[in-house]
């Protein structure tokens, strides 16, 4: 595939609003060993994105400064010690950064090929969510089926993905959201109760709905006064996994109900662990999640499709919270 050596990328000009972010021209990167190039059809936008944007998540030591966590294309070079029958496969790929650009490099280990019946569009919008939920829902909160698990913001990337890799999974799935149309949505992609957060209290809507028992595993993205709200939520055994602080990550607690519930409350970041890490999720999704996608039993749910130039109105749909699902960037 013929390369040139300057493409078009979105960069950060400063800490900011979505207007910080503009097209630059950048050189083509070169894969290191390990390594395949990929030119980039579509990049998925994700939250993680928006707080490099103003300046509160830098990028991990030896990645590009560009955003963008999740691309899907095609590979155009291997680099050392990659078998050339790389090059030509279409594939999705996690990478730590890069994303927003016609080329992007991406850990042959960290890639995975798309499932038959997936658009561009539709396998960038997998990688982030898919590698989040299955780590932080099935390798660290140790879902089961037959268990009770609340997620909180049921209509975003992530909550999309766990309502339904939940309930393909057997598990009984609650899921928080922020309108009528919003709990309308997550019961249509399988939860079995919806809680409006604006109007109820998830508290008591989960405790009512569960007998008094409470829920067995809580996700939550959310953090600030939601701390203790999910300790009062969770049953007795019960695990709450922390992957992000939308509210912020400082609370008061009452931490006498971590001991007397014996609760296990644990959380992690993806970004910066090692590419041999991520390597085991993506054979695990491949082995164990692929087939429900190629089936249709799971999906991506898609919200919107920008223009790579069109990056800032992206970013602007995320952050004013309508959105339902993944939102995308078209590169070509």
């Amino acid at each position: 595939m013929e390369r040139p050596e300057t493409m078009e990328a979105i960069a950060i000009s400063r800490p900011g609003g979505p207007e910080v972010l503009v097209v630059e021209e950048r050189p083509v990167p070169r894969p290191r060993e390990g390594e395949v190039l990929v030119r980039v059809a579509a990049a998925g936008v994700n939250r993680p994105d928006c707080l490099q944007r103003q300046g509160a998540y830098p990028p991990p030591p030896g990645a590009p400064d560009i955003p963008g966590l999740e691309i899907a294309g095609e590979v155009a070079a291997a680099g050392a010690g990659v078998d050339a029958a790389a090059v030509g496969r279409r594939v999705m790929a996690l990478v730590p950064g890069g994303g927003y650009a016609q080329w992007c490099v991406a850990h042959l280990s960290n890639t995975l090929p798309i499932p038959a019946g997936l658009s561009m569009a539709e396998a960038a919008a997998v990688p982030e969510t898919f590698f989040t939920v299955w780590h932080n829902v099935f390798q660290r909160g140790r879902l089961t089926a037959g268990e009770t698990f609340l997620v909180h913001g049921g209509t975003s990337g992530i909550g999309t993905t766990a309502i339904q890799l939940a309930k393909a999974f057997g598990a009984t799935v609650i899921a928080t959201a922020g309108s009528p149309a919003k709990c309308r949505a997550c019961l249509d992609l399988g939860a079995d109760q919806a809680i409006n957060y604006r109007t109820e209290d998830f508290v008591a809507a989960s405790h009512d709905f569960t007998g008094g028992r409470g829920v067995d595993l809580i996700l939550d993205m959310v953090g600030g006064a939601y701390i203790e709200r999910n300790w009062d939520a969770a049953a007795p055994d019960g695990r709450i996994v922390q992957i992000a602080f939308l509210a912020g990550p400082r609370a008061e607690a009452n931490f006498a109900k971590l001991m007397t519930k014996r609760l296990t409350h644990t959380g992690s970041t993806l970004r910066p662990r090692p590419v041999e890490f991520k390597a085991g999720i993506a054979a695990e999704l491949e082995a164990r999640v692929w087939p429900l996608v190629e089936a249709g039993r799971v999906r991506p749910v898609m919200d919107s499709t920008f223009p790579l130039a069109e990056a800032a109105a992206a970013h602007a749909r995320m952050e004013e919270g309508r959105h339902i699902g993944k939102i995308v960037l078209a590169v070509d």
